[in-house]
């Protein structure tokens, strides 16, 4: 009896989810994944509108959900964060509802408003900026 009742209980152990994790992105900001297309930056209490941009960007390419023209989209701008006790986050997809389709592109880098939206290489460019300032021309 105990022996199917362990084996029963591993097995529903490892049918359970596991929690998503945090992913690091280049410059350091934490990403929290929320479903399959859409995810959570973590801000560190000293990331610019670029930072967020950049890192929802290098997740984006590093999770396989870029592609030709592929866009990311706010779906809740900078705030108390959705997935982390007492922090802000800006919250991302890159599969946007009709409205979102119909926003149009912004010439300025914004976290504040939602719908904002970026090609995701346009957003990563703000990666290549960040490694350039801390190492130097290549």
């Amino acid at each position: 009896m105990p022996r199917a009742l362990i084996t029963a209980l591993c097995c529903v152990a490892l049918a359970l989810p596991a929690a998503a994790q945090p992913y690091r992105a280049v410059n350091w900001l934490y990403v929290v994944p929320i479903s399959q297309d859409s995810f959570e930056v973590l801000d560190d209490r000293w990331s610019s509108a670029k930072d967020f941009w950049c890192a929802a960007a290098d997740y984006a390419r590093a999770s396989g959900l870029d592609g030709v023209r592929k866009r990311l989209y706010i779906v809740d701008p900078l705030g108390a964060s959705k997935t982390t006790d007492g922090v802000k986050g800006v919250v991302f997809t890159v599969t946007p509802d009709d409205a979102m389709k119909n926003t149009p592109s912004s010439y300025s880098v914004s976290v504040k408003r939602r719908n904002e939206n970026l090609a995701i290489g346009h957003a990563y460019n703000f990666c290549d900026n960040l490694l350039e300032e801390v190492f130097g021309g290549f």
